[in-house]
């Protein structure tokens, strides 16, 4: 039976992980869709959203990458990031995550039928949680400019986004 138990937790453990993932880059295609969305705030600000599901590192890069797109498509040379929100938790990639938990407990008993006594004691376990991946998304609020770009940390030359963010994906 032993031998069938971990070959076992390791299949349902990638059946879960395998459920959702990652879209390929793109539009969002409905209300609860993964893919980018896009908002014209002022005639070179917007904000770029990028909904997607697990690790929030590869959806901020395609928020990135749709913000650097939009730029270059409204006839601009670069783009700075005023405000950045991030929905999802660091681990939302899922998978397999080991946990510990460690408890104590005591009790005390004066009197009754078995007279008096106390006790204690300490727990340990150790779980398993199979979560898939959940859901995450990146807004940016971006700014447009032409000529030489700031020299300010949130701020990105839109071509190069594009090569960078594309040559990894």
């Amino acid at each position: 039976m032993k031998r069938f138990a971990i070959p076992l937790i390791a299949a349902a453990a990638l059946a879960v992980s395998a459920c959702a993932s990652l879209a390929p880059y793109g539009a969002q295609t409905g209300p609860a869709g993964q893919g980018y969305t896009e908002q014209r705030i002022e005639s070179n600000r917007f904000r770029v959203t990028y909904y997607g599901v697990g690790a929030p590192g590869p959806v901020s890069d395609f928020a990135l990458l749709r913000a650097a797109e939009l730029t270059t498509a409204q006839g601009y040379d670069w783009f700075e990031v005023t405000q950045r929100w991030t929905d999802g938790r660091p681990d939302s990639a899922g998978g397999v995550r080991p946990s510990l938990g460690v408890g104590y407990g005591s009790s005390r008993y004066d009197g009754g039928r078995y007279g008096r006594y106390s006790s204690s004691g300490v727990g340990v376990g150790i779980g398993l949680n199979f979560t898939g991946p959940s859901p995450t998304s990146t807004s940016l609020e971006v700014v447009m400019g032409n000529g030489r770009k700031p020299d300010r940390p949130e701020a990105y030359d839109a071509r190069g986004v594009q090569d960078s963010i594309r040559a990894r994906f």
